[in-house]
């Protein structure tokens, strides 16, 4: 099989797309002949991202929108607008998130709570409603959203972040049980310390200047005691949203160098 055509005549759909993991994957998809449709908030990355995929896969068509995830009206617009240029849907990655401030949970503080869920869990919710009807109406699509190893177990001191993810795996499961017959599949990925910015913040959240020590130390939660590569990442994605990965459903994957089997 010829992995550089696995794409080829496929459109897909990536939220967060214009950095960090999302945008990984959509620069493998492209490389297999995919054509893509970026949503995020950063309209600068967007461009960025959309001039560069452009021009290193050319005949590829990457169109961007700028919407809040966590807003269903805008969820609304970038799935219809998704359809009209694209012409119908067949991945959907399902990936936008924040992380969130890092406090115990007495002090975490129902605005922060709110808006983490309102963005990891509800802006999930949303695009899934919305896509999963388009599929459903052509007997055909791949799902997969982003969960994380903080979806899995307990990560300490990010309540919204853990119960957002926990949340989204809850959703792919059910959801994998309500549309198998209609030939879609609904998966998970649970990343782990994936070197991205979100990362980096988190890190400087807990070190300050020092971040990189503490990355140090951090690694040291899984076997391969190192970061792991959005390009790593990408590569997943990519066989998820393929038909390769047909008969995988309702399956949360983590991709975190084995620190899910550590607890």
């Amino acid at each position: 099989m010829d992995l550089s055509k696995r794409f080829d005549g496929k459109s897909v759909v990536i939220t967060g797309g214009a950095v960090g993991l999302g945008l990984a994957a959509a620069e493998r998809i492209a490389a297999e002949g995919g054509d893509l449709f970026l949503v995020d908030m950063n309209e600068e990355g967007l461009a960025n991202a959309k001039k560069s995929l452009e021009e290193t896969f050319p005949g590829v068509k990457v169109e961007t929108f700028a919407a809040d995830v966590s807003q269903e009206a805008e969820v609304k617009a970038y799935v219809a607008k998704a359809i009209e240029v694209l012409g119908k849907i067949d991945g959907f990655f399902n990936n936008a998130g924040i992380e969130g401030k890092q406090n115990p949970t007495h002090q975490f503080g129902s605005d922060e709570f709110a808006r983490v869920i309102g963005v990891n869990l509800n802006g999930v919710f949303f695009g899934m409603q919305e896509v999963l009807k388009h599929m459903k109406e052509r007997g055909y699509g791949r799902v997969l959203n982003s969960a994380s190893v903080g979806g899995i177990r307990g990560v300490g001191n990010q309540s919204g972040y853990a119960a957002s993810k926990h949340g989204v795996v809850g959703l792919t499961r059910n959801s994998a049980r309500e549309y198998g017959q209609d030939n879609i599949s609904i998966n998970a990925i649970a990343p782990g310390a994936i070197m991205t910015d979100m990362v980096r913040h988190s890190l400087e959240q807990m070190g300050g200047e020092n971040w990189e020590e503490v990355g140090k130390e951090f690694v040291k939660a899984n076997p391969t005691n190192r970061f792991g590569k959005p390009e790593e990442v990408g590569a997943l994605v990519a066989f998820l949203l393929s038909d390769d990965a047909g008969f995988i459903n309702g399956t949360v994957i983590p991709i975190d160098g084995g620190q899910h089997a550590m607890y």
